[in-house]
């Protein structure tokens, strides 16, 4: 007689929407290291794990618009999680950091019951205290920069560079100005170095509706320097690299060039 399937419990599931969320199409599937790491932290196979992470991409209403399906057999506690994380992303970004932060501070061997590691995340949890609002922030703005991070591998979309030190989870619509989901999904996201992610930021460059970089024209009217033409002439009208999983929302880039670009 086999035992029976071990049923995935709702922080486990934290776990697999976090690395669902910031693995590209193509790397979930049972050789990608991430997923064997996941895999040992449950107790589960990697088979089991790159299941679950298909059948969650079932559930994705802008991928099944794509005719990407994922696997059939979703359960009712995936729909109920994915639920949640469609109706208040913030929050559940925020739960799945501090689960995947417990998660990593115990060790392997993650079951039902994850408590909160020894660094006062559980402040979140207890009210809308000014502490608690600081705290679910800071979990969410983690949550966003590991996943636009990993979307994008870690590479700048405009230059190619892949020191991750050096890189930044730019939000296109500013995370005051955007909505629960624009603030955690990297569909907000481009994965900038941090020279263009400032030019970004201060409205210096912007992105067109087919992805090409535009410089303002305070930038344009300094292409006569070297410097300034080496780092920024040498992009113009250059195609950034637009991940197939999360590419960034059209009407978010038309609100950067909208309020924040200065051309």
């Amino acid at each position: 007689m086999t035992d029976k399937p071990q049923r995935w419990t709702r922080p486990q599931l934290l776990l697999a929407l976090h690395l669902y969320v910031r693995t590209p199409f193509g790397r979930q599937h049972t050789h990608n290291p991430d997923i064997i790491t996941l895999a040992g932290m449950l107790g589960r196979t990697p088979g089991s794990v790159s299941m679950k992470l298909n059948n969650l991409a079932s559930l994705v209403p802008h991928e099944l618009a794509r005719g990407v399906k994922g696997l059939a057999g979703a359960s009712a506690l995936d729909r109920q999680v994915f639920e949640e994380f469609l109706e208040r992303p913030d929050e559940l970004a925020a739960e799945c950091e501090l689960a995947w932060a417990a998660a990593q501070q115990q060790g392997m061997q993650v079951d039902g019951a994850i408590a909160p590691p020894d660094i006062e995340f559980e402040r979140a949890w207890n009210g809308d205290t000014e502490a608690s609002v600081v705290q679910k922030v800071r979990l969410a703005q983690r949550f966003f920069r590991q996943s636009t991070l990993a979307v994008y591998q870690s590479r700048c979309c405009v230059s190619g560079l892949p020191v991750p030190e050096l890189l930044v989870a730019s939000h296109i619509v500013p995370w005051a100005k955007a909505s629960p989901s624009q603030r955690v999904l990297p569909s907000n996201g481009l994965c900038l170095s941090r020279l263009y992610d400032c030019a970004f930021d201060r409205g210096l460059i912007t992105i067109s509706d087919d992805l090409r970089v535009i410089l303002s024209h305070a930038l344009q009217s300094q292409l006569m320097n070297g410097a300034v033409n080496a780092a920024f002439g040498s992009v113009e009208g250059r195609q950034i690299e637009c991940p197939e999983k999360y590419p960034p929302d059209r009407d978010a880039l038309a609100y950067h060039r909208e309020f924040i670009f200065s051309g």
